[in-house]
């Protein structure tokens, strides 16, 4: 969760000793608004984060990296206060650009804080400084001059000089208070001043029944994001402007919707990695990233004038992927030309081309103008009524099951499997888990399927729904592996009872006979198969045991080959096969049959 003003999660004592604590969500309201002060580059962000013991505001040695106001609840960890603790902008003499806007919500915070601290450069004193302590002198009550920078008590004796200004001194007596933000010089002294000079007598706790509902607003520079948290809230509290860019922390709010409370972050515009080339931008887009773990719903601007783009791809996708609600929302819809079904154009164009998440919501917006903002609210209450709806096991067997048989998945070789058992592991994000008998022949066009079944029929047709599959049992390598990670034998290890080394003697008519070994309630071991050549033998020896002591007749010997002299030479009996030869052969048999018989 966010660290500003987030829910405290607290244990109530139990009834008895034995029962566990019941846990009971509290907010605590009335608490004092602490304001760090001064010029640019005096370690007021630094000093933030070091009262917070978080990094939650962007720091660098350029001057005027601070642009909004940012506040964050700060608990005092040995004394248990909570006050409201604001960092802001740098008050400058010189102004451009965004400093006059800057310089102004900075004096707007002072009106409304219950302490400020005057924080100063140890080194130097500046016009600035000089100018800024004459505003401060209505004020002056509640003014602590703080002198940061101070890493070493060397440095205390160059500070002196502030004492001019005449602020009253600490309850401990000290006029000025010396302490090195980046180092943690002195920020007990500093604690305990902002004790004794805060009022604590206003804070009060409030149960709360629900937690609320959290809201991050994202997406490409300029497209009216801090626009929204403004119109949310009721109020200025980001820094609206032309200029992209503008937002770099996140800045961060509470409101009321019909009842129910919500928390909303307004975030620095997402651009491509190959364009950020700044550190402060990279350090913005950093934290805008991480503002999606702590979110429940994403409110992705899209402006509608450009469209989607590859970078809102990338946007939303990233959200979808930690399963956190989307949806889209098409801002500066009052620019747009007024065209019958022309937002049931975009809307479908914007599906077709982003198809993958075709079941999130998409709204037209005017964020300056306040139309569609009520639409848009409750489209996000009925999201997070889906992110957090509970499906009962029952009923997603059954529906899981009917699913297969309507439509069941192809079946082969490498396709075949069975569903073990389905149940819902996870709400916000909605996860589902089905054990089947091979994970791995299941395919990916039918785990879509199976998702968008759960989301159709079980009612989550507006989130990410995420499937994991499981194998129902373990196999044999995994059962090995895990009984070697655990130090023991891969294969169980012979007993002492199963080796037959001394059989037992039984009675039988009388006598004593060796008998088998009792039995071990075990199936035997199956004999290793057989190979050809077992076979064989076997066979002779069984044939051998047949026969026993039958004579048998010796084996025929094989003739005996003529001499080679006599035998005819391959050559000579391809020639004499020739057709020509044949007949000579013949003819000349028919004149010797001839002359023997006139003999």
């Amino acid at each position: 969760m966010n660290e500003d003003q987030e829910d405290r999660i607290e244990a109530e004592e139990g009834s008895s000793g034995d029962e566990a604590p019941k846990a009971r969500r509290v907010r605590y309201e009335g608490l004092p608004l602490v304001v760090i002060a001064g010029r640019p580059n005096v370690g007021k962000s630094t000093l933030y984060n070091r009262l917070l013991h978080k990094r939650r505001a962007i720091t660098d040695p350029t001057p005027g990296v601070t642009r909004d106001p940012i506040e964050a609840e700060c608990l005092l960890r040995f004394s248990g206060h909570r006050f409201r603790l604001m960092d802001t902008g740098g008050f400058k003499l010189d102004r451009e650009g965004l400093d006059g806007l800057v310089v102004e919500k900075s004096l707007a915070s002072l009106e409304r804080a219950d302490l400020v601290i005057f924080l100063v450069d140890a080194r130097e004193v500046t016009p600035e400084d000089e100018e800024f302590a004459s505003l401060l002198r209505r004020w002056t009550d509640k003014v602590l001059l703080v002198v940061n920078k101070a890493d070493s008590p060397e440095r205390d004796d160059l500070a002196w000089g502030h004492l001019r200004w005449g602020f009253p001194a600490a309850p401990g007596g000290e006029h000025m208070i010396f302490v090195s933000a980046e180092h943690g010089r002195n920020i007990d002294d500093l604690e305990e001043a902002l004790i004794a000079r805060l009022d604590f007598s206003k804070v009060v706790e409030v149960d709360l029944e629900r937690a609320p509902i959290r809201l991050a607003i994202l997406g490409k520079p300029n497209t009216g994001k801090s626009t929204l948290l403004n119109r949310l809230l009721g109020e200025d509290k980001s820094i609206v402007s032309e200029i992209a860019g503008t937002t770099r922390d996140p800045v961060e709010g509470r409101f009321n919707f019909k009842g129910r409370d919500f928390r909303v972050l307004d975030t620095a515009g997402i651009r491509r990695k190959s364009k950020v080339r700044d550190a402060v931008e990279y350090y913005s887009v950093t934290r805008a990233i991480k503002s999606v773990d702590d979110c429940d719903v994403v409110i992705h601007m899209i402006d509608a004038r450009e469209g989607l783009t590859d970078q809102d791809k990338k946007i939303a996708a990233f959200a979808a992927d930690q399963g956190r609600g989307v949806v889209f929302v098409l801002n500066k819809w009052d620019e747009m030309p007024d065209v019958k079904n022309s937002f049931e154009a975009a809307r479908d164009k914007l599906r077709y081309f982003f198809g993958q998440m075709a079941w999130a919501p998409v709204l037209p917006l005017s964020a300056r103008d306040g139309m569609g903002v009520d639409k848009l609210m409750n489209t996000i209450v009925t999201v997070f009524a889906q992110l957090t709806k509970e499906i009962d096991t029952s009923s997603l067997m059954r529906a899981v099951e009917g699913w297969i048989e309507t439509t069941p998945p192809p079946v082969g070789p490498s396709t075949r499997w069975k569903l073990r058992y389905a149940t819902q592991t996870l709400v916000n994000p909605q996860r589902f888990t089905f054990f089947v008998t091979k994970p791995e022949a299941v395919a990916e066009a039918y785990q879509s399927f199976l998702r968008n079944r759960i989301r159709e029929d079980l009612g989550l047709d507006k989130v990410v729904v995420i499937l994991e599959l499981k194998a129902s049992r373990q196999g044999w390598n995994e059962r090995a592996e895990s009984r070697r990670s655990a130090g023991g034998p891969t294969r169980r290890a012979p007993k002492a009872e199963d080796s037959a080394v001394a059989k037992p003697v039984t009675a039988k008519g009388g006598k004593a006979t060796v008998g088998a070994a009792p039995s071990t309630g075990k199936r035997p071991a199956k004999p290793a198969p057989e190979g050809p050549a077992e076979k064989r033998a076997a066979a002779k020896k069984k044939e051998e045991a047949r026969l026993g002591d039958i004579p048998r007749a010796k084996p025929r010997k094989a003739p005996k080959r003529a001499p080679a002299s006599s035998r005819v030479k391959p050559a000579a009996a391809k020639k004499a096969n020739k057709p020509d030869n044949r007949r000579k052969a013949v003819k000349a048999a028919k004149n010797s049959a001839f002359r023997k018989a006139s003999k």
